[in-house]
């Protein structure tokens, strides 16, 4: 059989059928495995094959069949769901470093993910220096011989800004360093991240994965080594392993990905090409505008400009807040990636713990919102923008 296409392998890949031969999969809604022998338990716990489980922190079939789908998406040797997207970020940095280990980033992150760099990681003796993600002449400059990863949003939350994978890749991996690319807002659909020199992904599935803001759940993506053997250890002890229950949602969630990213994206090309010029607003921040600076780096990269879009409204705070009041059918929520669409204020919510001067750094402004493009219809969601927009112009 010629090798099955991306939709096939989301609606089959990694699936296992118990005797009865059910066709959905099935919720291993269990902690613990029986044996057949003391015998057995203890050749399990010496090493554990294929499907041979011990205990749910340590695996278990229904979150396994998630982790063979995800890892097929993304085309990756191997994956290990966890509890949260913070869950994975953390896992994957701190199961590779250690005291005296040299972590450069970009600058531009998520706010917990800065609290694990800034914070967390310093505490335990590991140096993190930041750069301008964009600017690859600051990569090459950060990085040194005992550089031991790198770490980066693929697509910058909430500024949309790209870094060039495969650019930082090349000069990481000149010096040994692991390259630990956050891809939510890529999402998985439009990923060539490991192709592109990506040695680590991680992905929040609590977004586009699930999609119908249902779960929290994360996963890391990479070589089998790395996952089995770097990754997993810590991950089985420290406790952040992903729920059965989570992970058949997750599954669910994979088997229309595709479709639901892809509708998505028109729609906020659509939104976006009928605002770029709006008065309302100083400036529409989306990828896939051919007025974008980084439009021939997204098309190289990603081929699309994909959910998000941000708005920078003129009248700052008052402004934003007005239109976040006057919306209808877009949702006023921190969550994004979900069949709804959603609006976000960042300076007043993800990113409030910023300073200041952080925030203007990375140009978040008090007049920005964040939209996440859902399900609903384009004209619909267009005249509600359309609308809010004209009430808080004040």
């Amino acid at each position: 059989m010629t090798q099955r296409k991306t939709r096939t392998n989301l609606v089959h890949g990694g699936t296992r059928r118990s005797q009865y031969g059910e066709l959905s999969e099935a919720i291993y809604m269990t902690q613990g495995f029986s044996y057949d022998s003391a015998e057995q338990a203890e050749a399990r716990f010496i090493e554990s094959g294929q499907d041979e489980y011990i205990y749910a922190r340590y695996g278990n079939p229904t979150v396994r069949m998630f982790e063979e789908r995800i890892a097929l998406l993304e085309g990756a040797e191997d994956g290990f769901a966890t509890a949260s997207g913070m869950a994975a970020v953390n896992g994957a940095l701190v199961s590779m470093l250690k005291a005296g280990d040299h972590v450069v980033a970009a600058k531009a992150l998520f706010g917990s993910c800065l609290y694990i760099l800034e914070n967390i990681l310093p505490r335990f003796g590991v140096e993190v220096d930041f750069v301008d993600g964009a600017e690859l002449a600051q990569w090459e400059a950060a990085l040194r011989p005992d550089t031991k990863a790198v770490f980066f949003e693929s697509m910058a939350n909430p500024t949309l800004e790209l870094v060039d994978i495969e650019g930082v890749a090349k000069l990481a991996h000149a010096v040994g360093a692991t390259v630990v690319v956050d891809n939510v807002f890529s999402t998985p659909v439009y990923s060539r991240a490991i192709e592109q020199g990506a040695d680590v992904i991680v992905y929040s599935a609590t977004k586009h994965i699930d999609g119908q803001g249902r779960a929290l759940g994360g996963v890391v993506l990479g070589s089998q080594e790395f996952i089995r053997g770097t990754l997993e250890p810590y991950m089985k002890h420290t406790g952040g392993s992903m729920s059965p229950f989570t992970a058949w949602i997750m599954l669910k969630g994979l088997e229309t990905i595709d479709l639901r990213v892809r509708a998505q994206t028109a729609t906020a090309t659509a939104i976006a090409e009928d605002l770029r010029d709006h008065e309302g607003l100083e400036r529409v921040l989306y990828p896939g505008l051919d007025s974008n600076p980084q439009f021939p780096l997204t098309q190289r990269q990603l081929g699309a400009g994909g959910t998000m879009i941000s708005l920078d409204l003129k009248g700052g705070k008052p402004a934003a807040f007005a239109f976040l009041n006057a919306l209808n059918v877009v949702q006023i929520s921190n969550n994004l990636g979900d069949a709804k669409s959603i609006a976000t204020h960042p300076t007043t919510t993800t990113h409030q713990r910023l300073s200041d001067e952080q925030r203007a750094a990375l140009g978040i402004t008090d007049g920005l919102i964040r939209l996440s493009c859902g399900l609903e219809d384009v004209s619909d969601l267009i005249e509600d923008i359309r609308n809010a927009l004209q009430a808080a112009q004040v």
